[in-house]
């Protein structure tokens, strides 16, 4: 059944099993992130408490952690402690951590002195004042740390997805890319939920009294550690190789599903996001990874392309995509962006990213460098007949168009720029364009029929391996469908492709999907 056409109920039903696995990481991560966070910050917060001159220094630090974008932070794990549920525990834990140093603090130093004066009076020792009097009636304020805590990490989670931790992100990140609303629902819901009844259940055991608060303390660290260890489920692999696959590689029919029903690829697979899986190739976490053919980081860590032998994967033509009123209100928008056109190959995009990439080069740089070099860079003349807003994907590749176009528009018109670059994924891009949000963006052919038409499969078979009929196509469609023209392509074709480190592709002598394969049928 078509995607597009499928109901969220039928969706997520047929979704069930991944559906199960991935709340079930979602659980363990949120709960062993959280266990962390309370044998750290409790502590803490009994020492602040005690000593209240290091009260603003502890809380200034885990506030200024807290304001850390969380992506950000999960970015700056990687080096440290590499891919997988290691740098999303931490960085979870993080977030954690202020609610509940807070919320001990607060509770404690609330407490009425008398009553502290009346346990010393009764002969009672600092521990037992602390254990008989101080956590019993500062434990429902903890308890409301501990639960906006849990609703955070919840939230955070969702995020593990980028670094191959799991969690509902998957679905999420995945059903963005792939402009698929059920995906997204699918991910988002059961996360939501998650929240909801995590907080309600935490609710009851703060308005409890203190008796049974008491027994439900007890019972409580257990339920934390079995919750935590739903991460630790066993699965089974199967397979001696790990792939690292984006989550809008792992929805699509020239991506995961179409090297399972076209190849019929066994291999133990996990979800990262692109800005990583270079890296984790690299440092040997992964084996094999989808990549995109004219990615510099193929250079720069020196990966092979695996031949698709059975031809899954269609031409990815780059080409600008404008509203056709856009044209209209711009006259020489067309004619300007076109200048670009057939000048640039499969190998020069190649080593443009990997200058951004690798050599960490801006992209404005690496743009103008390439204008000059081929005459068409133009000093920028005082744009004041309107602003052109330009948009981007969220890679390397999209930020350098987005700013050849830029250039050449502040060169070549009297138009005026403004650029939202970063744009996550092809649904937002997308969504912005339709929306008057920007203008154009530059758009791949091969994402125009699969993940914007979604077409009939018999079509997008037919379609898939004739770069000119793919155009022609998709030229016709986004026309007829959205009033958005496909402007000449620019000339690379930048496709999906299966990687592998080029010293272990010869070590396994595996040289193509279906080698790949081969070779795991018989390992």
């Amino acid at each position: 059944m078509n995607e597009q056409h499928q109901t969220l109920w039928q969706f997520m039903s047929g979704q069930s099993d991944k559906l199960l696995s991935q709340t079930l990481q979602h659980v363990g991560l949120t709960f062993i992130s959280l266990l962390l966070a309370i044998a750290i910050g409790l502590p803490l917060g009994i020492l602040i408490a005690r000593k209240r001159k290091l009260s603003g220094t502890v809380l200034g630090i885990a506030g200024v952690l807290q304001t850390v974008p969380s992506i950000a932070l999960l970015g700056f794990m990687i080096p440290v402690l590499g891919i997988g549920a290691k740098p999303a525990i931490v960085a979870l834990l993080i977030y954690a951590l202020l609610p509940i140093i807070r919320n001990t603090y607060t509770g404690i130093i609330g407490i009425d002195q008398h009553v502290k004066e009346a346990a010393r009076a009764m002969g009672m020792s600092k521990s037992q004042i602390l254990l008989k009097v101080e956590l019993p009636l500062a434990m429902p304020v903890i308890l409301a740390g501990v639960r906006t805590a849990t609703v955070i990490n919840v939230g955070v989670a969702t995020l593990a997805s980028f670094i191959a931790a799991g969690g509902l992100g998957e679905f999420i990140f995945g059903g963005i890319s792939l402009n698929n609303t059920n995906m997204i629902l699918a991910g988002a819901i059961p996360a939501a939920l998650l929240a909801i009844i995590l907080d309600a259940l935490l609710s009851l055991i703060q308005k409890m009294d203190f008796k049974k608060l008491r027994k439900a303390l007890y019972i409580f660290p257990v339920v934390i550690l079995v919750l935590g260890g739903f991460y630790a489920l066993p699965t089974a692999y199967g397979s001696t190789l790990t792939a690292g696959f984006t989550p809008e590689f792992m929805g699509r029919q020239d991506g995961d599903l179409g090297l399972k029903s076209t190849y019929g690829l066994k291999i133990h697979t996990i979800v990262i996001s692109d800005a990583v899986m270079y890296k984790a190739a690299f440092s040997k976490e992964l084996d094999v990874i989808s990549g995109y053919s004219t990615d510099g980081r193929l250079k720069a860590f020196d990966l092979k392309i695996l031949n698709d032998d059975k031809h899954i994967f269609p031409p990815y033509y780059a080409a600008p995509i404008v509203r056709d009123d856009a044209l209209k209100k711009f006259p020489e928008l067309e004619k300007t962006l076109n200048l670009l056109s057939g000048k640039i190959t499969d190998s020069i995009m190649t080593d443009l990213n990997y200058k951004t990439d690798y050599l960490h080069q801006q992209p404005e740089r690496v743009a103008k460098d390439f204008l000059i070099s081929n005459g068409l860079y133009k000093a920028p003349k005082n744009g004041h007949n309107g602003t052109v807003k330009i948009g981007s994907k969220i890679f390397g590749e999209q930020y350098i168009l987005a700013e050849m176009y830029s250039m050449l528009i502040k060169g070549n018109t009297d138009y005026d720029v403004a650029t939202k670059t970063g744009l996550g994924g092809t649904k937002i891009c997308f969504d912005a364009l339709t929306n008057d949000q920007i203008d154009f963006y530059p758009e791949y052919t091969g994402t125009g029929l699969l993940v914007l038409l979604q077409p009939d499969p018999k079509i997008a078979k037919e379609m898939a391996h004739d770069k000119e009929k793919t155009f022609n196509y998709v030229s016709a469609e986004f026309e007829k469908k959205f009033k958005i023209k496909w402007l000449k392509p620019i000339g690379f074709n930048n496709s999906y492709a299966l990687m592998m480190r080029q010293k272990q592709s010869k070590e396994l002598d595996v040289n193509s999907i279906t080698d790949l394969k081969n070779y795991l049928d018989k390992n």
